[in-house]
C-alpha cells in the first residue's frame, strides 16, 4: 500500500520526561505553493523543542510535511500553523519552527516562530521583564543586583 501526506501528527511517550534535553528535526524537502501564482515554493523546516510528555512520531511528521506539497501557503503562514498543530499534538515545554525558504523573485525569506510554556499562575509579563533584567544586570557584581553574595 502506498503512502499518502497525512495532517495526523502521532505521539510517544516521552522517555525521560523528568529531564530537559532537546530534539532537533531537518526536513530539506518541504514544498508547498505560492498562493499567488500557484508555483513551488521550496524549503528547509527546522524544529527544535523540549518534549514534555509526548514526542512526535517521527513517519508521522514526515507525512504532515508532505501534506503540505500541494497546498497554497504564505511563507509566514505555514510556518506558524506548523508550529501550532505540533504544539496542540505535544505540548511541549519549548519549540521553534523554522522556514528557510529557497530564494524566488530575488528573496531569501526565513521565518521562526517560537513557542514556550508559561508557568502556572505566571503573566506573560512577568517572563519579559525578568529576561529584560537579566540583560541589564549581566557583568555586575552580585550587591549590585540586590544580591548576596
Amino acid at each position: 500500500m502506498p503512502t499518502k501526506p497525512s495532517k495526523q501528527l502521532e505521539t510517544l511517550p516521552n522517555p525521560n520526561p523528568e529531564r530537559d534535553y532537546e530534539i532537533s528535526f531537518e526536513a530539506p524537502e518541504f514544498t508547498c505553493l505560492c498562493p499567488m501564482t500557484g508555483q513551488p515554493d521550496f524549503a528547509t523546516i527546522r524544529i527544535t523543542y523540549v518534549p514534555d510528555k509526548k514526542c512526535v512520531e517521527l513517519k508521522s511528521l514526515k507525512l504532515y510535511l508532505w501534506s503540505y506539497r500541494d497546498e497554497g501557503a504564505f511563507h509566514e503562514a505555514v510556518t506558524n500553523k506548523i508550529l501550532s498543530d505540533l504544539v496542540k499534538a505535544l505540548d511541549p515545554r519549548r519549540m521553534v519552527v523554522e522556514g528557510d525558504f529557497s530564494v524566488r523573485g530575488g528573496i531569501h525569506t526565513k521565518v521562526r516562530a517560537e513557542h514556550a510554556k508559561k508557568a502556572r499562575g505566571q503573566r506573560p509579563e512577568a517572563t519579559k521583564v525578568r529576561v529584560e533584567h537579566a540583560k541589564k544586570a549581566r557583568g555586575q557584581r552580585p550587591e549590585a543586583r540586590g544580591e548576596k553574595s
